[in-house]
């Protein structure tokens, strides 16, 4: 029996649980919460409308209590403090950090073959606190954001163009953040070139808007983002418990790939039934070779942050 469990449950994990409930993704879905009686609460409401939504998959909510995650096949962790107006990612890393270390020893106790997926922010340098404290390899142990970042971008692309956003197929690399790195000649429409089809000026328009999508929701709505980062991460746990093998963009520590060592950054993978399959070496050009050292740099300075942390 496949078994879910998704830690924090507030806007991002209880849309993951529910989007993983609905599409009958998993066949057990746990969600806990520090908060007395969310996690019960919000399990409890996702599992009533089942007969709605004609669903078979049991919520099932705990406080705190991580016994009942034991066997868990995929953990998700989207617990921290969320990012407020004119908060850096960075401004959260000390207090994330402790809240990430935390979560992951307890999930990895009662499911020690766990594949963990980190939401949480900073993202990068959370998949790097999961990691140090799982002690898992690397390919079992990763950070979503290219897959809601992508998503954005082919959002923004599919309203421009006026076309379905399913015929809209696009890669980014590097961190997730202000120094993420769209990749333009890897984006194509039903195969064609985005090139071919938007003007540059609107394509850079278009990208700058990406990178910083997840500000602008937190503009709008004084909070970050939810429904679409919780329905990336549920896309990743399907990619696993079915081996679907799909290509996406994830974040991994990179040992020599692009020329990178011992640093957290979203790069192309195959996602399978064992975490991460394969990481997908592109044969980047200059400039974009000069924009993901960019992006390297900048997670290397917040990975440097949480090692003086720990000191």
């Amino acid at each position: 029996m496949s078994k879910v469990t998704v830690v924090g449950a507030g806007n991002v994990g209880a849309t993951c649980a529910d989007v993983l409930a609905y599409r009958e993704i998993a066949e057990e879905i746990v969600l806990v919460d520090i908060k007395e009686g969310v996690a019960e609460g919000k399990a409890l409401d996702i599992w009533q409308k089942a007969p709605i939504n004609q669903y078979d998959p049991r919520t099932v909510g705990s406080t705190n209590d991580y016994s009942k995650t034991a066997g868990s096949d995929v953990v998700v962790i989207t617990s921290g403090l969320p990012r407020k107006p004119g908060m850096t990612r960075d401004d959260l890393i000390e207090t994330n950090a402790g809240i990430v270390k935390s979560v992951t020893e307890n999930v990895i106790k009662h499911s020690p073959d766990a594949i963990i997926i980190v939401v949480s922010n900073p993202l990068d340098v959370m998949t790097y606190q999961a990691h140090l404290s799982s002690k898992l390899p690397r390919t079992k142990v990763m950070g979503m954001a290219g897959i809601l970042d992508t998503a954005r971008y082919r959002a923004f692309l599919a309203e421009e163009l006026n076309v379905s956003a399913k015929e809209i197929q696009a890669i980014l690399m590097g961190g997730h953040g202000d120094t993420m790195v769209p990749l333009p000649r890897y984006t194509t429409v039903a195969g064609i070139p985005v090139t071919e089809l938007v003007a540059k000026d609107k394509l850079d328009a278009i990208i700058e808007r990406t990178k910083f999508g997840g500000g602008e929701l937190v503009k709008l709505m004084g909070t970050s983002a939810w429904y679409a980062p919780g329905s990336a991460a549920a896309q990743m746990v399907e990619a696993i418990l079915k081996n679907q093998r799909r290509v996406f963009p994830v974040c991994i520590k990179l040992d020599g790939e692009y020329g990178i060592d011992d640093c957290y950054l979203g790069v192309p993978v195959i996602l399978g039934k064992n975490g991460i399959e394969k990481v997908i070496e592109l044969d980047l050009n200059e400039e974009e070779k000069a924009l993901l050292e960019v992006s390297r740099g900048h997670v290397k300075e917040v990975m440097h942050v949480l090692d003086n942390l720990s000191k």
